[in-house]
This record gives C-alpha cells, structure tokens and sequence, in this order.
C-alpha cells in the first residue's frame, strides 16, 4: 500500500491519520467526561486533567499534519453508486470535524491557560499561554469546549453510522477504502 492517496484508494499515511484520531478524539472525550465528577481528593483529580491536557496538545500536533497532509493530498473521488446529495453531506460533514476538532482543542488550551500558566505535556515539554491572564476567559472557553466535543461526538457518530450504511446496505467499498480493505 503506498503512502499517498490513489484516485480509488487512501493510503496508508490518511488511513493512520484518520484512525489515530478518531481514537484519541472519543478517549479525550470520554476521559473529560470522567473528570467532571472527580472530587478533590480523588487521585485522578489532578492527573486525569494533565493526561486530558497532554494528549489534547500531541492530537493538536496530529490534525495538523493530517489537515496539511488533506490539503497536499487530495482524498479518493466518490464511488459511483455515491448519490450526490451523499457526496455533498460527507464533505460538508467532514469539513465540520476538522473544524469542531480544532475549535475544541483551541478552547481546551485557552481553558488551561487563562490564568497565564503554561501546559505541561507529560513533562516533556511546555506549551506556554499567549493570553496571559484574560478574566472571564477560562468560562467562555469552557463553553465552547464543552458545546463543541458533544458536537464532535454527535457528528462522528452519523459519520460512522453513514460508513456503516454504505458497508452493510449499500455494500460499497467507502469504509473499506479507511480501513485500508479495497
């Protein structure tokens, strides 16, 4: 299988991109989903946030090589039993994912940063806060963070669903070409 992308088929490197993060994507969000009702003194109190916080920073890293590698690498055309209602909903849709992704990787960082503190990322390295201290920042981001993951998780999952239509109903080759099949 070769790295690029074929007029018919996804290459390896999109292929791992893709399912990199969409693993990462639904763990982050059922970690911060955890998290919420950690208390105080529960031992992951702290360390759930700075796992959340670390992976977040490394996914960023991961969209935004598939988001240059998407951009220099255009994915395969539709399968021709696509219908173009189909067709226009799908690049719709995944246009919205890498934006969504983004807007809640961008406001997960202005989360953990508002108060001027850096992000350490599994002390490996630090990411530092562009904002400084910015009152009120840490709220607003968190509503965006929290509306946007939950519309992440609901857009993934009519995404997989629609992989699964043409899979099992249609008995295309669209979720065999991400999962490297066809």
């Amino acid at each position: 299988m070769a790295a690029k992308n074929s007029e018919v088929a996804y290459g390896w490197a999109a292929i791992v991109l893709h399912w990199v993060a969409a693993v990462t994507i639904v763990a982050l969000f059922a970690l911060g989903y955890w998290m919420v009702d950690l208390s105080y003194y529960d031992p992951w109190y702290r360390q759930g946030p700075d796992i959340h916080r670390s992976v977040g920073i490394l996914l960023f890293g991961v969209m935004a090589v598939r988001l240059l590698w998407r951009l220099f690498n255009r994915a395969p055309g539709p399968l021709p039993n696509h219908k173009r209602w189909e067709v226009i909903s799908a690049h719709i849709a995944h246009g919205l994912l890498y934006l969504l992704v983004f807007v809640a990787m961008i406001s997960g960082y202005l989360i953990s940063t508002a108060d001027g503190s850096s992000i350490h990322v599994f002390n490996w390295f630090e990411v530092p806060s562009m904002t400084g201290q910015i009152k009120g920042l840490e709220d607003t981001a968190g509503a965006v963070h929290y509306w946007s993951t939950w519309a992440i998780v609901v857009l993934a999952a009519i995404h997989a669903l629609g992989a699964l239509k043409h899979h099992l109903i249609d008995r295309d080759n669209t979720l065999r070409r991400m999962l490297g099949l066809s």
